[in-house]
């Protein structure tokens, strides 16, 4: 088995720094996920040769500090695998779908990633979003963003694709009408706006219709994670 030199170290820091498409994992499952959904394996690096996955792949021997270094967790488990990830193939959904709009935090959209894969979206557009390759993103997600389809695109394309394609867009606003009594009558886009901005102007122009979730007085919004999954799972509660 190979010793990682000091120059192979030196690379791999390096392409983490300038490569957004690169993926630094050290859960099994989330590994597999990744790799069953078009992520490509290019290398794996552990402590012991027992801890290296059976996947092909160049594989290494290195030091915990090593691995602490490329890791993207505070305790890695003594193994890093360095994929390549694919962003999906952008084409017209034909169910429902999520769109979020300009989001920056990690947690958030892995959250909302993983509920949207739980509640039968189709797919995520992420509008000048944090890139899916985010490691938080990535485990507040726990893996969902390799089950269901993630496309990272600007705002500005997205409207593009939007009109071309005569999407139908709900986006949340508190003067909407109510979730609760909201009846879709073919597939929709629920947008969700940035944490302190919301939906931003442009978005909000090729929206078809605002929801809202009724709540009581003395809180005027809630998490965005919260309110998307709420208003997803009510879409898919009335596709039933």
């Amino acid at each position: 088995m190979l010793k990682a030199s000091g120059e192979l170290v030196k690379k791999l820091k390096k392409q983490k720094r300038e490569n957004d498409f690169l993926l630094f994992l050290d859960n099994q499952k989330i590994i597999n996920d990744a790799i069953s959904n078009g992520a490509k394996p290019l290398l794996a690096l552990a402590v012991d040769e027992a801890l290296l996955p059976n996947i092909e792949c160049e594989k290494y021997l290195t030091t915990m500090s090593v691995i602490e270094d490329l890791a993207e967790v505070k305790s890695p488990r003594g193994v890093v695998v360095m994929l390549e990830y694919t962003q999906n193939v952008v084409l017209c959904p034909k169910k429902d779908f999520l769109v979020l709009d300009k989001l920056q935090d990690p947690g958030n959209v892995g959250t909302l990633i993983r509920t949207a894969l739980a509640s039968g979206m189709e797919c995520v557009f992420l509008l000048d979003s944090v890139k899916p390759t985010n490691a938080k993103l990535i485990r507040s997600s726990a893996g969902a963003i390799f089950n269901i389809p993630t496309i990272s695109m600007t705002e500005e394309d997205f409207i593009k694709f939007a009109k071309e394609n005569s999407l139908t867009l709900a986006k949340t606003d508190m003067k909407g009408e109510d979730i609760f009594k909201f009846q879709p009558s073919k597939n929709i886009g629920i947008v969700i706006g940035n944490e302190g901005n919301g939906v931003s102007k442009e978005i909000s122009q090729i929206c078809n219709v605002a929801l809202t979730i009724p709540m009581h007085p003395g809180i005027e919004s809630l998490n965005a994670a919260v309110s998307g999954s709420i208003i997803m799972f009510q879409i898919a509660s009335k596709r039933k």
